[in-house]
């Protein structure tokens, strides 16, 4: 995330304030050629259904047979669904109805301000639209709300029925080390961080300090992959080492020098994936993944979270 110097000046209160809106607005956090890499990404969507939920932007693949079920693909935290597109037509030819959305506050979808609880209620309304979830993809802190749909704790309504499998792309384990990083590069002073921590907290319907993947994986019944480069620079390996404890229906897959971002479009990571997703077909070829991957590399090198 993007380090911005809070004035010094202000009360800790007025700080934690600033804070809390800066984390809560993704546009701040891009590079400045995200409108670029977007433009580019966006073009693997092409053959996509666009619907939209109010101010939820939808992609929508159809399976050309029956549909064995929908597969949801959440994207992390300043980015859009356009960056998962490589995992879409796999998974379409296996019938699975793929179903990428923007999260508020992202890519095409409404607002300029949101949070992870607001994010996790339009990741479960779109999932309860399009239920029964056989398996949700989330990267980054994609994955907390893919977790969080699955396990349908306060603020949401209820779990999605049946999210059968979870894919996590550089996962976040706990959400107090992203919130303790985030302060540490505006120089939060300690009454600052906890009163920025607090806004969170309560707009969570839970405490920051306990909410992790490793409990929200003990609350589901769902199988688990968790997908994680030992070299990312965003997410560290230990988050990973530490979902990949937290239970035998954990299934941890480490790989080298994909950092947090390159995994997205890594052939190996999307085979090993769609395999977990999709145990008993074959799959898509080793020359249609590549294919995939030469059209993604160009577009996606630089994806920013």
């Amino acid at each position: 995330m993007t380090a911005i110097a809070l004035s010094n000046r202000n009360a800790p209160a007025i700080r934690a304030e600033e804070a809390f809106r800066l984390f809560c607005s993704p546009g701040k956090h891009r590079p400045s050629n995200y409108r670029k890499l977007a433009q580019r990404a966006r073009f693997h969507l092409r053959h996509a259904s666009v619907c939209r939920y109010g101010e939820i932007q939808t992609y929508i693949f159809e399976p050309s047979r029956k549909s064995r079920g929908t597969v949801l693909l959440v994207h992390g935290w300043g980015a859009e669904a356009s960056f998962l597109a490589a995992f879409a037509e796999p998974l379409r030819r296996l019938s699975f109805r793929v179903v990428a959305l923007d999260l508020p506050a992202h890519g095409r979808s409404g607002g300029t301000h949101t949070n992870l609880a607001a994010c996790a209620r339009a990741a479960h309304r779109i999932a309860a639209i399009f239920s029964p979830i056989a398996g949700m993809v989330g990267h980054s802190l994609g994955g907390l709300i893919s977790l969080w749909v699955a396990e349908g704790g306060a603020p949401l309504a209820f779990p999605v029925p049946v999210v059968a499998k979870l894919a996590l792309l550089a996962c976040p384990n706990r959400f107090l080390d992203v919130t303790r990083t985030f302060g540490a590069e505006l120089s939060l002073c300690k009454k600052a961080q906890l009163g920025f921590e607090r806004r969170l907290s309560r707009v969570g319907h839970r405490p920051v300090e306990n909410f992790s993947a490793v409990d929200l994986i003990n609350r589901i019944g769902s199988d688990v992959m968790a997908v994680h480069s030992a070299d990312d620079e965003r997410v560290s390996f230990s988050d990973a080492e530490a979902i990949g404890a937290a239970s035998p229906r954990v299934r941890l897959v480490a790989c080298q020098g994909l950092g947090h971002s390159k995994l997205l479009y890594d052939p190996p990571v999307i085979r090993r994936v769609i395999s977990f997703l999709c145990p008993d077909d074959a799959l898509p070829s080793a020359p249609d993944l590549a294919e995939i991957n030469s059209r993604m590399v160009s577009r996606l090198r630089a994806y920013p979270c």
